[in-house]
């Protein structure tokens, strides 16, 4: 039941002692406006990483060819090589952790435009892929659609385009499906817009690319049977990484490079790179929460000092408050809800003020676009309950010293001190 001579009493202890009152709670005010602002700063950042690579498969990994650097059954160190269509039909065939496998060819873009339509040019990027591609490293369709399996058994010559291709190529509200556009000497159908879900980027950026069918670009181009990358994802139940190192392996016996070359394949594991992140995260959440709480703990130690200068002042009210009846267990209730007041009242108000200004943050970076790497700072739920927590164990124990101190005083030396 809400004890109404209680609150009053507190009310006219903190006017009392007005000043040392807002400085005691500026102390605890700043270190919880102080652990709000960090963890929603790490959120943020937290946010805006994920996002930009959420939509990977967390299970893939990527591999290209590198220089050999170790001399192997004749062949001399510095080797170039390439991987070739044999290659990814073995994996396929024998290698049954693998869910989806997808080969990628790179344009030779030779620094110039390379695409042409009418009087409009420009230099994109231009990759030849297979449709599994789009599953592991994953784009939305914004018309049309991707390319499958009949546009690479037919060697069909069509195209999907980024964003930014659409933007120069085309004018605002013309509809690109079924237009041609002349890529380095070869027409080819546009038959999709994709938007990138991800901002991991392999050879350029993705909103500059354009995707045409494997099979097309190796027969119009002239590359034969080359194979630039490769792009794998892990059957569930077995790991990317141990499928990685298994797939090294078979690539350097099929092309008699040194089992000990570290450097002849070079690769990228998602999976590798989330666990790094999420440590990393992790990390970033212990040390707000070390920095908040040592910050905190320093404005509950000014709350515990001031209350006890309080209590010296008021030794002789104590001392007359015992003698009229007053209990040991009621002057410490009094102290301490004042001390649990003061604190959660300057928490409060650092943990109000903190949020909004993550909130204002918040809108100025979606204001911002979609490209930041700090996105939507905020703070959980459980995360304020947790400062809360933190706030009123604070101050239960800020008030608890000086509570125990008031009732060790014997009551006739409270009576007669004169402050």
């Amino acid at each position: 039941m809400f004890d109404m001579d209680l609150w009053n009493e507190i009310i006219s202890a903190l006017k009392k002692n007005r000043l040392r009152s807002f400085m005691t709670a500026f102390g605890v005010f700043w270190g919880i406006f102080m652990l709000i602002i960090m963890s929603g700063a790490g959120k943020a950042l937290e946010n805006g990483v994920l996002d930009g690579v959420k939509a990977f498969a967390t299970n893939s990994a990527f591999f290209w060819t590198e220089r050999t650097s170790i001399p192997y059954e004749g062949f001399q160190r510095g080797r170039r090589w390439n991987y070739e269509n044999s290659d990814i039909q073995y994996i396929r065939d024998n290698v049954k952790e693998v869910e989806y496998l997808s080969p990628r060819l790179f344009g030779n873009q030779q620094g110039g435009n390379n695409t042409i339509r009418g009087e409009r040019n420009g230099a994109f990027q231009v990759y030849g892929d297979y449709p599994d591609y789009f599953k592991i490293d994953r784009w939305s369709v914004v018309k049309g659609r991707l390319i499958n399996e009949i546009d690479i058994l037919h060697e069909r010559k069509v195209c999907v385009i980024g964003e930014r291709v659409l933007e120069v190529m085309f004018a605002k509200d013309e509809d690109p499906i079924g237009q041609y556009l002349k890529i380095s000497g070869v027409y080819f159908q546009v038959v999709g817009v994709i938007h990138a879900e991800t901002r991991i980027n392999f050879g350029g950026k993705k909103e500059e690319s354009i995707s045409i069918p494997f099979s097309t670009m190796q027969t119009a181009y002239n590359y034969g049977d080359v194979v630039h990358f490769f792009s794998v994802t892990s059957q569930k139940g077995h790991k990317v990484s141990d499928l990685e190192e298994k797939l090294k392996t078979i690539l350097k016996d099929r092309h008699k490079i040194a089992p000990d070359d570290l450097q002849a394949i070079g690769s990228f594991n998602i999976e590798k790179e989330f666990i790094k992140f999420n440590a990393l995260f992790l990390g970033i959440q212990v040390l707000t929460w070390i920095v908040g709480i040592g910050t905190l703990l320093a404005g509950v130690i000014g709350v515990s000092n001031i209350m006890l200068v309080i209590i010296k002042e008021r030794t002789q009210e104590i001392g007359i408050q015992r003698a009229i009846g007053a209990t040991p267990a009621t002057v410490i209730k009094h102290i301490v809800a004042e001390s649990v007041f003061l604190t959660v009242m300057a928490g409060y108000i650092g943990l109000s003020l903190g949020v909004g200004i993550l909130e204002v943050l918040n809108r100025v970076l979606q204001s911002a676009g979609d490209e930041m790497f700090f996105k939507n700072p905020e703070v959980n739920l459980t995360m304020a309950l947790s400062a809360l927590g933190v706030l009123v164990i604070s101050g239960i124990i800020a008030g608890l010293i000086p509570a125990r101190r008031a009732v060790s005083i014997k009551l006739i030396d409270a009576i007669r001190d004169e402050g």
